[in-house]
């Protein structure tokens, strides 16, 4: 893995990603629980998993350099730009956490360490 960097994180999700975590969550329900989940996540504490946990949780792949928007996450981490926490979806008939927002910036991430612990909503 790359050299340690030292990722910064704002201290709340950034009001763009709730209607992201919306879209996305948008193509797994209906609309009247999609907006549940979301106003849920507003209401969330933020809290921290470690990357390789969410990663083993959702049961996703990780996503490349080759990617672009891991690549841009990556310049982020690189620059010192904070990141916004991502908004989890636990349960709801799925046997896997529901990344809704932030799936890219946790590739960049995991890259430079699979221990980093990051900030996140989940409900």
């Amino acid at each position: 893995m790359p050299k340690q960097v030292a990722v910064q994180w704002l201290d709340e999700p950034e009001k763009q990603d709730y209607p992201a975590a919306k879209s996305y969550l948008g193509l797994l329900y209906d609309e009247r629980t999609a907006d549940a989940y979301v106003e849920k996540l507003k209401r969330a504490p933020v809290v921290a998993f470690k990357a390789k946990d969410i990663f083993r949780a959702s049961g996703l792949s990780l996503l490349g350099i080759s990617n672009g928007h891991v690549a841009k996450d990556k310049e982020k981490i690189k620059s010192g730009v904070k990141l916004s926490p991502l908004l989890l979806i636990r349960g709801a008939g799925h046997d896997r956490v529901i990344i809704a927002d932030g799936y890219h910036r946790l590739c960049a991430v995991y890259s430079y360490s699979e221990d980093a612990l990051i900030p996140c909503k989940i409900v």
